[in-house]
């Protein structure tokens, strides 16, 4: 049976109208291999005596440890709660900072144990005298590197210690004490 041409154009309307409310789906990042989601930040100055270098506090992600060397970042925080630990690294440009992350979940193995994304962070110093430093920033998993907020206050007179945190993958097999 042979469909006439005014009914083969009513039936490809449809299905066109579905491919292109799929396709910029596809090229979000969400999943589909897209590039992600990206924070358009410009660079400011940074304070005259600021660096990157330090001990931020959030009350979710507890003290991320920040280590500047040259133009890159390096860090490590664990969380609060203690349910995971994580490291993050990436260039810095005056004020911002972005980086990559992996966290690796406590006590979890598997795909599942670890998470990846990217992030940003934008250092400031708030108006007013007496005042600690922060970042403001987001994270994002996968290619995004928004969505998601982490901001942080510089703690006084704390040093960073990458160590201190670990970053050692949790024992595998029995320990000595299983019977």
């Amino acid at each position: 049976m042979r469909i006439p041409g005014w009914k083969r154009t009513l039936l490809a309307v449809p299905f066109a109208l579905s491919v292109a409310a799929f396709l910029p789906a596809c090229e979000s990042g969400g999943g589909g291999g897209g590039s992600g989601r990206v924070a358009n930040i410009k660079p400011g100055t940074m304070p005259a005596d600021g660096s990157w270098t330090g001990v931020y506090f959030n009350p979710q992600y507890g003290n991320l440890h920040l280590v500047e060397t040259g133009s890159s970042v390096a860090g490590k925080w664990k969380r609060t709660d203690g349910s995971a630990w994580g490291e993050l690294n990436g260039p810095v440009n005056a004020n911002v900072f972005h980086f990559e992350w992996t966290e690796h979940k406590i006590g979890l193995v598997g795909p599942s144990s670890t998470s990846k994304g990217k992030g940003y962070f934008v250092y400031k110093r708030p108006p007013g005298d007496n005042i600690d430093d922060k970042l403001e920033g987001e994270w994002g998993l996968g290619s995004d590197e928004a969505g998601n907020s982490w901001d942080c206050v510089k703690q006084r007179h704390v040093v960073p210690d990458l160590k201190s945190i670990g970053g050692v993958a949790e024992p595998t097999g029995p320990s000595k004490d299983w019977k």
